[in-house]
Formats: structure tokens, C-alpha cells, sequence
């Protein structure tokens, strides 16, 4: 099946529609979230990448035409048209890892209108999941005030593309290694693993298990330590530690109780015997508010394992994203929805030294003094304009715009996210552009007052 089909059905009706009037004329769509969820600040740019891919890929299979004749009913002049359909578009788009506010393009595409057409589902699917994860990890982030972070969600996640993003997104916006050995070989990231408590109990006594465990990993060793009873656990280890001589990577996992208070006792219980080194790992149904609490308490705790919550964004598993028309050929257009209104033309936002100084405008407009172009040119003629970026490089970006983000934005509870404001220029063209539709809102014989006569 080609990529094509990844689409949901109107997106096929509207284009097969174009294709058979001749509407051919080139299109610029906008993919923006509306507004920020409750209890988001910001969020995180994610999703260009396996977008860009998409759109390269973009082609009907013969056996995708065959499904789109004899069973959905388009008809010969529609298969033809999509036989040799290609994205031969731009995109102009924001930077993985970049902090990004309500209202501001993620990306625009510029394209003959059934191939801008084509790829809003798609696009949709993947910038929101993608942001959407990449915004819930950098909370953690931020939360964790520079210890260790580690992907646990995996096995919870809303299928394994999802995990696969998870582990990606997570490693963009901070996090040091993943679970999922399988993203780990894809991306390039440290994994990461302990034990389970399956395997503890699969021996006659945990001490039997921590020391078979020691010695067939003497080099990467961390004890989960709460099977049974968590600070006798502490205390086994401990004369496992010192019975196989381990040194290196080694530590203890709390998965349970209070953490904050086992941490003490535990981290207490290392010093006596003389192992300061010795890490403590803390996991279970933590994400930024559990992780920000511990770091409040002063727990001894030297990293996270964040896992459900952060993989599927509990608190806010969606964004309101959207994909809009802003132009037709010369022709900028607009919706007049109540609650739902767009603005018109390609847009570029123009970012100030603080993240709280952001101008929405038009995309050829000169640059507001001491601000920079956050969308780039990242494809042209349906080819990608460079090769495809690092987690590293995207790292980096977050780093960057993280260190100047407002501190009302980067609270964990009752965040206050920034509002970007529009250039004089877009607000002159939403004018313009809103008097040019105002008719069309009416239907003959209707007045703004009511039906006439």
C-alpha cells in the first residue's frame, strides 16, 4: 500500500474534485494548534522529520487505485489523475526542539492544491503526536532540575509507532536513555534496563536473584529493590554489591511506596557502607508533578524512570491542531467561523530575545528589529532541502530556547504561557481579506439584520 491511502476519505473527494476542474493553481496551507491545552506553558516542536518523509513519499500504489475504483467508486478521469500524483511543494517549517505558542505555525505547505490537500491528514497525525510527546518530556525536564531522565513508557503507549515516538521525542527534549531497545538501535540512544520483579521472584530468595544477576552483569547492575520488603532489598544488595565486588555502573530501583522517604533511608544505608556511588533510581507512575515533588523534598534520588503518563500525555493527550487555507494562487482566503476564525496569507513568526516577544506576520515582510525568522525553508520541488536532522541538533534547539523561555511559562503547576502577537502587516491583510468574504456569509435574500422584506 502506498502512503497515499493514509489519508482520511473527504481529503480524497476535495482533491479529485480540484483534479477534474482543472484547479490546479497553487495553495498554502497552515498547521497551527489553537490553543495551548490547561497547564501547558509552551510546547515543543516535533514531527518534521517522518512529515518530510511522508510528503516524498507521497504516491498511489496500482493496487491502491484498484481499491479507490472498485470499492470507494472514483471514477476513471479521478484514478488517472492520482496515478501520477507527486508532492512537487515547499514546506516552510519550524525546527524540531524549538519552543512554540498557540497560533504559531508548526509548518506551511505550498503546493498545487490537491497535493496540499492530500497531506493534511497525515501531517495532522504526526506534528500533534509528536509535539504533543515531545511537550509532556520537556516538562519532565524541567521538573527533574538536571538529574538523569529515562524512557519507561513502552509498554503503555497507544501502539508501537507511538513508543517509537515516545523515545525519540523524549531523547529531543532531554532525557539520557530509553527502554525500547528498538528505538535505541534506530536513533542512536543509550538503552537502558534493570530487572523486573518477576525475575526476583523466579529464585528461591532475592539475595539468590541479585547475585546471579551481579555476576551476568557485573557492569551495568541496578538492584530493584521493593519485591519483598524495600530496606531489607537495600540491605541485600548491598552485600551483593560488596560480595561480587561491582564497581561502575551500578544502583538501586525504588518502583514503589514513598519514595521520597525510602530514598532517604535507602541513600543512608549506601553511605554507611561506604558505597556514596551508588545510584538510586526512582520509577512508577511518575511524571512532572511526582518528579517535581520529589526534587521540592530533597530526595536523594539521582534519576527517573518516567513511563505511562508521559507516554500518552495523560493530563493532555491531545492538541487542538489544525491545517487551514490561507491562500489560493494570489487570492489569500480566511475562515470566519465563530471561535474558529484563521488568518490569511504564508506567515512567518519573527522570535525577540525572550520567548514572550513573539510577532506573528507575513512571511515576506522585513524582520522586526532584534528578531529572527522562526520558520525555515525545509523543502522545495517535493525534495527535502537538506539531509535529515539529529536528535542532537534538535536537543540543542530546545536547550537554547528553554534557557530564554519566561519563568510564568515554565511552571510545572498554573503555567502561563506567552501570546504572540500579530504584525501590523497580517492585521492589515485579516482586514482587507475579512471585508473581501463578508458577503459570502450571506445567503440571497438575507440582510446581516434577517431575512429582507
Amino acid at each position: 500500500m502506498g502512503r497515499a491511502l493514509l489519508t482520511d476519505l473527504y481529503e480524497l473527494n476535495m482533491a479529485a474534485s480540484y483534479l477534474r476542474r482543472g484547479m490546479n493553481e497553487t495553495a498554502t496551507f497552515s498547521l497551527f494548534v489553537r490553543h495551548l491545552p490547561p497547564g501547558r506553558g509552551f510546547l515543543v516542536a516535533a514531527g518534521l522529520e517522518e512529515s518530510l518523509s511522508f510528503l516524498e513519499d507521497l504516491h498511489f500504489e496500482e493496487d491502491d487505485l484498484a481499491y479507490l475504483r472498485d470499492e470507494l467508486g472514483f471514477d476513471h478521469s479521478a484514478i488517472e489523475a492520482f496515478r501520477d500524483l507527486r508532492f512537487a511543494g515547499e514546506v516552510w517549517a519550524v525546527p524540531e526542539g524549538r519552543i512554540v505558542f498557540a497560533g504559531e505555525p508548526l509548518l506551511e505547505v505550498t503546493a498545487p492544491i490537491a497535493e496540499g490537500q492530500l497531506a493534511e491528514t497525515f501531517l495532522l497525525n504526526r506534528m500533534t503526536l509528536e509535539t504533543t510527546l515531545a511537550s509532556k518530556a520537556a516538562r519532565c525536564t524541567l521538573a527533574a532540575k538536571g538529574r538523569d531522565l529515562v524512557d519507561f513508557a513502552f509498554r503503555r503507549t497507544h501502539g508501537v509507532e507511538a513508543a517509537m515516538a515516545v523515545a525519540r521525542t523524549s531523547a529531543m527534549t532531554g532525557f539520557v536513555a530509553t527502554s525500547n531497545v528498538a528505538a535505541a538501535r534506530a536513533f542512536g540512544l543509550p538503552a537502558a534496563g534493570t530487572m523486573a520483579h518477576s525475575y526476583i521472584e523466579a529464585f528461591p530468595s532475592e539475595q539468590e536473584a541479585f547475585r546471579a544477576f551481579a555476576r551476568d552483569y557485573p557492569d551495568r547492575c541496578t538492584f530493584l529493590v521493593d519485591t519483598y520488603d524495600t530496606l531489607v532489598g537495600v540491605r541485600r544488595a548491598i552485600a551483593v554489591i560488596e560480595e561480587v565486588g561491582l564497581t561502575g555502573r551500578v544502583g538501586i530501583r525504588l518502583d514503589s511506596g514513598d519514595l521520597a522517604e525510602l530514598a532517604r533511608e535507602a541513600r543512608a544505608l549506601l553511605n554507611q557502607a561506604g558505597l556514596q556511588s551508588v545510584r538510586i533510581f526512582a520509577s512508577g507512575g511518575l511524571d512532572e508533578f511526582q518528579i517535581e515533588a520529589l526534587v521540592a523534598a530533597e530526595a536523594p534520588i539521582d534519576a527517573f524512570g518516567v513511563g505511562t503518563l508521559m507516554g500518552v500525555s495523560a493530563d493532555a493527550p491531545s492538541l487542538d491542531t489544525v491545517y487551514k487555507l490561507v491562500q489560493y494562487g494570489q487570492r489569500a482566503v480566511v475562515k470566519l467561523s465563530a471561535g474558529k476564525a484563521t488568518a490569511p496569507g504564508p506567515k512567518q513568526v519573527f522570535r525577540g530575545p525572550s520567548l514572550d516577544q513573539d510577532v506573528i506576520g507575513l512571511r515576506d515582510e522585513e524582520h522586526p528589529a532584534g528578531h529572527e525568522p522562526l520558520l525555515e525553508r525545509v523543502m522545495v520541488g517535493g525534495r527535502r532541502t537538506s539531509a535529515p536532522e539529529t536528535i542532537e541538533a534538535a536537543r540543542e534547539r530546545f536547550g537554547l530556547d528553554l534557557e530564554r523561555l519566561p519563568e510564568a511559562a515554565r511552571l510545572i503547576q498554573g503555567p502561563v504561557p506567552p501570546r504572540s502577537r500579530h504584525s501590523k502587516l497580517l492585521d492589515e491583510l485579516m482586514e482587507r481579506t475579512r471585508v473581501g468574504v463578508a458577503p459570502q456569509r450571506l445567503l440571497p435574500g438575507l440582510t446581516e439584520a434577517g431575512p429582507s422584506g
